[in-house]
């Protein structure tokens, strides 16, 4: 555990990026696989990542993200793209999927199904969008800190244009927006006006509450 609360106090939001240095593919592998087995709600893991590391499309998502330069000096981006709405087909897939995978059924878990397919459709279609973002945000925490582990730098970024994203992605057709992009990289040796600054946080005692 001190080992990775170590490389949580390497980490910070890099501002730029050696576009000279490629994150490995086994590294961005094990990133991606630490978002995908992150807990959601119901297990239905409501988004998808898209790992984009062409670089002309990243250089058409840059202008659509500020011109933050990690988009493009990164060598992959990382976009968590939330379902827009929950459906009996989506919740169904998800089930019968799960009962492939395990060889069977039961009735607490049949009930469990209709009690979603009788709530979660019924909903608006904006309430479950956001349902399904915070499940993604918890995926990116995991990425996040996998991608600390791995000794790579990850900047999560929510200052970019969701549509223009989306369209450039070809979401909107799968059913799917985007929420947060994370370059993953390799932190310049220079130019970085963070790199230098100590690391802050607030103390445990203005953080934390415990009720004994």
């Amino acid at each position: 555990m001190s080992e990775l609360l170590n490389k949580l106090q390497w980490r910070y939001a890099t501002k730029k990026m050696d576009p000279a240095q490629v994150v490995p593919q086994e590294k961005v592998d094990r990133i991606i696989e630490a978002a995908r087995l992150a807990p959601t709600s119901s297990g239905l893991q409501p988004f998808e990542v898209i790992v984009v590391s062409n670089a002309a499309v990243r250089a058409q998502i840059q202008p659509k993200a500020y011109n933050q330069a990690q988009v493009t000096e990164g060598s992959h981006l990382m976009v968590f793209a939330a379902w827009d709405n929950y459906t009996a087909e989506r919740i169904n897939t998800y089930f019968d999927f799960t009962n492939a995978e395990r060889g069977g059924t039961n009735e607490g878990w049949e009930n469990y199904r209709q009690m979603l397919l009788k709530s979660y459709p019924a909903r608006e279609a904006q309430v479950n969008f956001e349902h399904a973002a915070r499940q993604a945000y918890i995926a990116l925490g995991a990425a996040l800190i996998a991608a600390a582990f791995e000794g790579v730098d990850a900047t999560p970024m929510e200052g970019f244009d969701p549509k223009a994203i989306d369209e450039i992605l070809g979401l909107a057709a799968r059913g799917l927006r985007s929420v947060v992009i994370v370059p993953l990289g390799y932190r310049a040796a220079e130019g970085d006006w963070l790199a230098p600054l100590k690391k802050v946080r607030r103390p445990r005692e203005l953080f934390v509450t415990e009720v004994k």
